[in-house]
């Protein structure tokens, strides 16, 4: 059965009334679409190779997706109000048995990695089970956001969006981590304001743009060039650039650093300068209490970093934290599913510029569906 997909505008325009009836509307929707979703999903695990889907990581995985289309088919037709009080529960128990997806698919398809001859066979199977997760996401989250009564806020849409402070939050979080923790600045952020009017994805690569400015500056750690990000807009879409001085990526490597699993953070782990200081510096880049599977890193225990001290592993350990090289091309399949795309320009031996562009919503032009 195909799924019914919504553009934000729908989502945005229906998502009030005066009587409330826009509740039980989403509801319905979201009873009768969940389970196509999660049926397409079962059917996708079941697709891959044997020796992947016996995985006990992905197995794992598999599993709960079957288990949470069990709950979802049984619960009873929405009626009254208190069968949707029930049917939200449901939705955010759900929404917290599945917070560890990424990180568990990681884990487990690089436990799988001997087994797998072309990793670019994977590549479908990722995109669309992460884009999937992404956008059932959204919208279990933007009917439970219904209920609440924020300004400038319909569901999880935000009418008065201002993307720079967007960004600036996680610049300060990113200077804070730097600064407050071990007492070196780290690389600043600069912007250039060219925007006229939840990138939570962004901070992915943002993250590892700041390791990166980090570790080729270690011989100069007081001295480290700004990250700065450029905002632009225009009548179809907004163009979000993060330009480091990071040393950029080798030509050889370009075209690999949106495949899943590609990271130089091993190779990087063995600079002899990465010891002491930098590694505990390093390491905290990687492990911040905001970051987690989405940018490319989880610990070697498969938690998410910086949950607790014990999952960031002994100081000066080159193995720990791993990351998992899933955060370039979770970003680039996330903002591809939100209508948008995301591009690397390196300059070898200076830096990269990463552009984000997303599409408008605002319903004149061709718009995205979720």
């Amino acid at each position: 059965q195909p799924s019914v997909r919504l553009t934000p505008t729908t989502m945005l325009y229906s998502g009030r009334s005066q009587d409330g009836s826009h509740i039980r509307k989403s509801a319905r929707y979201l009873q009768q679409e969940l389970p196509v979703r999660i049926a397409h999903r079962i059917k996708g695990f079941r697709s891959l190779p044997f020796i992947i889907g016996c995985n006990p990581t992905i197995l794992h995985v598999h599993e709960l997706y079957i288990r949470a289309f069990q709950k979802l088919s049984d619960f009873p037709p929405i009626q009254a109000r208190g069968d949707e009080a029930r049917y939200c529960a449901l939705l955010r128990q759900l929404l917290e048995d599945h917070k560890d997806v990424v990180t568990l698919l990681a884990e487990g398809l690089r436990e799988c990695r001997r087994h797998i001859q072309d990793e670019r066979l994977l590549r479908p199977f990722l995109d669309k089970t992460l884009t999937s997760r992404l956008g059932m996401r959204m919208l279990a989250a933007h009917h439970l956001a219904l209920h609440e009564d924020k300004p400038d806020f319909v569901g999880i849409i935000c009418t008065r969006l201002s993307p720079k402070k967007l960004i600036e939050k996680w610049v300060d979080f990113a200077r804070s981590s730097c600064e407050g923790s071990y007492g070196v600045p780290g690389a600043l952020w600069g912007f250039l304001w060219g925007y006229k009017g939840g990138m939570g994805f962004l901070r992915g690569d943002g993250l590892g743009r700041r390791r990166a400015t980090m570790e080729s500056h270690l011989d100069t750690p007081y001295n480290v060039p700004d990250i700065v990000v450029t905002i632009a807009n225009n009548d179809i879409d907004l163009v979000i650039r993060i330009s480091d001085r990071g040393g950029g990526i080798p030509h050889d490597l370009l075209d690999k650093v949106t495949e899943y699993h590609f990271s130089t953070a091993e190779a990087s782990a063995q600079d002899p300068r990465l010891g002491g200081p930098f590694r505990n510096l390093l390491d905290n880049l990687s492990n911040s209490g905001q970051a987690g599977p989405m940018h490319g890193y989880v610990t070697a225990g498969g938690h998410q970093g910086g949950s607790s001290p014990r999952s960031r592993g002994p100081p000066g350990d080159p193995r720990l934290p791993h990351r998992f090289g899933f955060g370039l091309p979770t970003s680039r399949a996330y903002a591809e599913y939100l209508g948008g795309s995301l591009c690397l320009q390196s300059l070898q031996g200076v830096g990269t510029d990463v552009y984000l562009r997303l599409r408008h919503i605002d319903g004149k032009g061709e718009s995205f569906r979720i």
